[in-house]
C-alpha cells in the first residue's frame, strides 16, 4: 500500500491533457500537502506546548512572546488547518458533482467521507488546546450540541470525564489531536491513494 502511495505522488508518466489548469486541479493533492504541513508545524509546536490545565495557556503565551518565530509558527498551523478543511470539502464536492462516488469507487468514497469527518474532529480537538476563553467556550458549545444526538451523553463522558478544560479532558483531547487522529488519518490517506491507483479510471497518469 505504501509503494502504491509513493507511485501516486511520483507518477511514471503524466498525461498532457491533465496538466491543463482547471478549477479542480489537484484538490486532493493540495489537501494532503496541507496535512503534511500541519504535521510538520504541529511537531514543532510540541517542543513548547505543555498539556496541563494550568500550563497550556502560559505555554502558548511564551511561544508567541519569547520564541523567535513562535507567533508565525502558531499562525501557520492555525491557518493551514483552515485551508485543509476548505480543500478537503471542495474535493468532496468535486467528487459529488462529477459522480466519482459511483461504483466501482464507492469504497473509496466511504473512505473519503471518513477522512472529512476525521478532519473536522481533528480541528475540534485542537481547538481546546490553547485553553483560552474562546477555546473553552467553543468546546463547551460543541459538547452541549453533542448531547443532543443519540449516544451523545455517552460520547461526551468519554471525551470530557471531568469538565471542559479539566486535566483529564485536556489530556484526552491532546492525545487524540497529536497521536490517535493523525495516525488514523494518515493510514486512511494511504488506503485512499492505494485504491485510486488500483481503480485507475480517473488517474491523471499511467
Amino acid at each position: 500500500m505504501f509503494k502504491e502511495f509513493l507511485k501516486h505522488l511520483f507518477p511514471r508518466v503524466v498525461l498532457e491533457q491533465n496538466l491543463r489548469i482547471s478549477y479542480t486541479l489537484c484538490l486532493g493533492g493540495l489537501a494532503f500537502s496541507s496535512l503534511l504541513l500541519l504535521a510538520l508545524s504541529g511537531l514543532l509546536l510540541l517542543f513548547y506546548y505543555r498539556p496541563g490545565a494550568t500550563e497550556a495557556y502560559n505555554s502558548i503565551i511564551f511561544l508567541e512572546s519569547a520564541v523567535y518565530g513562535g507567533r508565525y509558527l502558531r499562525s501557520l498551523h492555525r491557518m493551514t488547518s483552515h485551508l485543509f478543511l476548505v480543500l478537503i470539502m471542495l474535493h468532496t464536492l468535486r467528487v459529488v458533482l462529477t459522480g466519482a462516488f459511483a461504483p466501482p469507487r464507492q469504497r473509496n468514497w466511504i473512505i473519503g467521507i471518513c477522512l472529512l469527518g476525521l478532519a473536522v474532529f481533528e480541528a475540534y480537538t485542537g481547538y481546546l488546546l490553547p485553553m483560552d476563553q474562546l477555546a473553552l467556550w467553543a468546546t463547551q458549545t460543541g459538547m452541549t450540541l453533542l448531547e443532543t444526538i443519540p449516544l451523545g451523553s455517552f460520547l461526551r463522558d468519554i471525551l470530557v470525564p471531568d469538565t471542559v478544560g479539566g486535566p483529564l479532558s485536556l489530556i484526552r483531547f491532546y492525545v487524540l489531536h497529536v497521536v490517535v487522529l493523525p495516525m488514523i488519518t494518515i493510514t486512511l490517506c494511504l488506503l485512499h491513494f492505494y485504491l485510486v491507483r488500483k481503480q485507475k479510471g480517473l488517474l491523471p497518469y499511467l
